[in-house]
């Protein structure tokens, strides 16, 4: 019995060591993973504490440019504690957002205007801005050129139509200018009685800068004459010749009674002569000139004959002073009185009148207080 005590506590001491190896193995595990877990408690300390901070504040810059012409579509552009740029609205307001507390400085811009004030500083602290406000001005040109040589374009009219429209008149030198000019297309037209200019126009763009040296050739045109006589000499000698029509003139009839009119277009005129004393045939002439001078215009002066218009007349039944003497070429009115004073007489002689026309008379009576009567009756009066 003690022999087998003895092998079981060998046996059991054989045992021990395979224990122990296992709680060793158990204490070793425990060992390496007490600090994980307690990394894992911290961990989840250290999760439990922080937290994502706010984003910061932002804030904007607004403000309107006038008028809408020069605001609307225009760029603002913003520099300074950041960089940005916005396009203004169709009614010239802009607004720059997103911005933190800092100084900035805002500049429009649009082409073909000017902006007042050029820029403006605005400091951002803690609050929106307003009323960054700018002034738009369009900008302006010239167009400017020469007509030449200076015997045509001296004093001829240049015309500016398309995006705007004026005229000039170009000075003696034959230069002319156009101020004012906005941004656009157009065109230039030169114009002078007597010239045609190459080229007869020409177009122009004007985009942010004055235009010169837009020029022209005024070459003259070819003239003719109209030219005639008035006989007899006794009716053509001194009498004076109208021309109207597409030009006007007058001459004199030389002597002979000749006439001439220089330096005419091509174009329609009417010849129309005048003498004291004389009646035409015909009394006047259409003339067309194309690219040729017209001669034989001629025209027959007939002497007019002197005439009388003897008129007499009933005495009135009232108490009169004296009576006056109406005439018209024209019946039952226009009448004008043709005597200088009151006739006391009962008749009246007419010695002003013209062969081919026919008269209308009236009277009245005047009494002594100078009230005077209704028209008489009308008396007619032709003169062969």
């Amino acid at each position: 019995m003690k022999f087998e005590q003895d092998r079981n506590a060998a046996s059991a001491l054989a045992d021990f060591p395979v224990l122990a190896s296992r709680a060793r193995r158990t204490l070793l595990c425990v060992a390496t993973l007490l600090p994980a877990v307690l990394l894992w408690g911290c961990a989840g300390v250290v999760s439990g504490q922080n937290s994502t901070p706010p984003p910061p504040q932002t804030y904007t810059i607004s403000g309107t440019i006038s008028p809408v012409t020069g605001g609307s579509g225009a760029t603002v552009t913003l520099s300074g504690a950041a960089s940005a740029t916005t396009t203004a609205n169709s009614g010239g307001s802009y607004t720059l957002a997103g911005l933190a507390s800092g100084t900035y400085t805002i500049t429009p811009s649009h082409t073909g205007y000017t902006f007042n004030p050029i820029s403006l500083s605005a400091a951002v602290n803690g609050a929106n801005v307003a009323g960054m406000n700018f002034t738009a001005t369009a900008q302006t040109f010239s167009i400017s050129g020469t007509l030449s040589p200076a015997a045509g374009g001296n004093g001829a009219t240049v015309t500016l139509s398309g995006t705007a429209s004026a005229t000039s008149t170009a000075n003696s030198l034959g230069n002319y200018t156009f101020t004012g000019v906005a941004n656009g297309n157009f065109a230039v037209t030169p114009s002078h009685g007597g010239y045609t200019f190459s080229p007869t126009t020409q177009a122009v763009s004007v985009n942010g800068a004055n235009v010169a040296g837009l020029n022209f050739t005024a070459t003259a045109n070819p003239t003719f004459s109209i030219s005639g006589t008035i006989s007899p000499i006794t009716g053509g000698s001194g009498a004076t010749v109208v021309l109207g029509g597409a030009a006007g003139a007058t001459t004199v009839a030389d002597s002979f009674g000749n006439y001439s009119f220089a330096s005419l277009a091509s174009a329609t005129y009417l010849v129309t002569p005048a003498n004291a004393g004389y009646s035409f045939s015909p009394v006047n002439r259409s003339v067309s000139i194309s690219a040729a001078n017209v001669s034989g215009v001629n025209f027959t002066a007939t002497a007019q004959v002197a005439h009388t218009v003897a008129l007499t007349w009933n005495t009135s039944t009232s108490t009169v002073s004296g009576y006056n003497v109406y005439r018209s070429t024209v019946s039952g009115t226009g009448f004008a009185r043709i005597n200088s004073s009151l006739v006391a007489v009962l008749s009246y002689a007419d010695s002003n009148v013209l062969n081919g026309t026919t008269y209308f008379y009236v009277t009245t009576a005047v009494d002594s207080g100078g009230n005077e009567s209704a028209f008489s009756n009308q008396a007619q009066a032709i003169i062969p």
